[in-house]
């Protein structure tokens, strides 16, 4: 059985989402080759199962990586369509595409959830 995930209501007033795909182009090597990362992994997994707000601040993960690193696996993530990203002033803040990503890979998503990070 698919996991529930929670998605909080969007807030009035979001920036519209930076360029993604659409649903019909998103392409399974492509995700999976996004989420061939243990970190873009946690960050996605860390996204299904902790999210405390609508999106969040890459400042939010406590990851312990230079920007310019995680900018880059922000990006991978936004651009194999895993994630949507919002610019808001000088920060960006994520969101897993959970009802896209469900509508294309069904159960992929569970899968992600239910990977245990290695130490």
């Amino acid at each position: 059985m698919p996991a529930a995930f929670k998605t909080l209501p969007a807030p009035p007033g979001l920036p519209e989402p930076l360029p993604e795909p659409a649903v019909a182009d998103l392409r399974l090597e492509e995700v999976m080759g996004a989420l061939s990362s243990s970190l873009r992994l946690t960050i996605v997994r860390k996204l299904l199962l902790e999210s405390e707000e609508f999106d969040h601040s890459c400042h939010w993960f406590g990851l312990d990586r230079p920007k310019s690193s995680l900018t880059h696996h922000f990006k991978a993530l936004r651009e194999a369509g895993v994630t949507r990203q919002r610019q808001y002033g000088l920060e960006r803040r994520s969101q897993v595409r959970i009802d896209d990503l469900n509508a294309r890979f069904p159960g992929l998503l569970d899968l992600v959830a239910a990977w245990t990070p290695q130490p």
